[in-house]
Formats: C-alpha cells, structure tokens, sequence
C-alpha cells in the first residue's frame, strides 16, 4: 500500500528518507516510485543548490560529465501534470521540478531548504524529509559556482544520488 511506502535517498553525503504524500498528488508520487524503482536515479547527481532555498536533482544526463552543459534538461521522455495542492513549501518538501510550464514535470525533483511559500500552488509538492535533516544541511551548503545560466548554483563537488529504493514505511528505524 502507498501510504505505508518511504522514498529512501542514498547520497554520497549520507541518507534521507522521504514519506511520499500519494493523497494529495498521487500520480507525481506514483511516477516518482517508478523511476525509483527502475533505477533511473542511480547514479544521479544533486546538479542545483541554492543556499537557503533548495536541493535538485532527478536528471539523467548528471550520470556523464561529457554532459554537463546540460544538466539541468534531462528527463525520464515523458511529463507529469501538476498536481498543485494546499501542502506549503517548507524546509525538507519535495517537490518537483518543472519549466516554465506546468505540466512540463518529468524526473527532476528539488528539496526545500527553507520556507519558500512562493512556490505554493505553484509547484507539486509530493512529500517531506522524515530523516536526514542532518545530511540535508550539509547538502545545501555545498560550496556552488556560477552556472551556465549565471546563477550562483552549480555544486563545486558532485554530490551523488547513489539510490532512491521505496521501501515499507515501518522498515526504517
């Protein structure tokens, strides 16, 4: 049952757990266990962080350096229709990343740093860090230089994504 599932993160810097809120955007977090499932994050890396706002990854192309200058476009060939909810942006929400469009969501997820209510109803918030807060923090300061597209974003050092597994919810210690 999807309720009683948690999205385990094992980063290079450590592991996060993830309850994944299928009541309030049940296709995103059914997509989401999906790729997970199939692997498609192993291997991943977190290619935008910005201090005080967020952690993204979920981009394929971040598994070949030779494709950096495109990171941040990869995505699983296909798109998720927002599913925008009342759940607020708040440090440790997951959401997912998308373009300017809507419903342009694909693979390419982000986690909150901090408050960002700006995004509310405007993003798909899909569930929220029930562990690893304390590898969170350290993700988030990550020393980050100019990117392509001139914000001060792209990690100095690549922080992995190693695995997202879903396991049962009772599982984790």
């Amino acid at each position: 049952m999807s309720a009683n599932e948690v999205a385990v993160i094992k980063t290079t810097a450590g592991e996060m757990v993830v309850e994944l809120w299928s009541e309030v955007a049940p296709y995103t977090v059914e997509n989401f266990k999906k790729l997970a499932r199939e692997g498609f994050y192993d291997g991943t890396a977190f290619h935008r962080i910005v201090k005080n706002f967020m952690i993204q990854g979920g981009d394929p192309l971040t598994k070949d350096p030779s494709q950096e200058a495109h990171w941040g476009t990869g995505g699983p060939g296909h798109k998720v229709k927002a599913e925008f909810n009342d759940r607020p942006h708040v440090r440790g929400v997951l959401s997912m990343a998308r373009s300017a469009h809507p419903d342009s969501a694909g693979s390419q997820f982000f986690i909150c740093l901090a408050d960002a209510r700006f995004l509310d109803k405007q993003y798909t918030a899909f569930g929220r860090l029930i562990k690893g807060d304390e590898v969170l923090g350290p993700i988030g300061n990550t020393p980050v230089a100019q990117s392509n597209g001139g914000e001060n974003s792209k990690p100095l050092k690549r922080v992995g994504v190693e695995s997202v597994r879903i396991v049962a919810a009772d599982s984790i210690a």
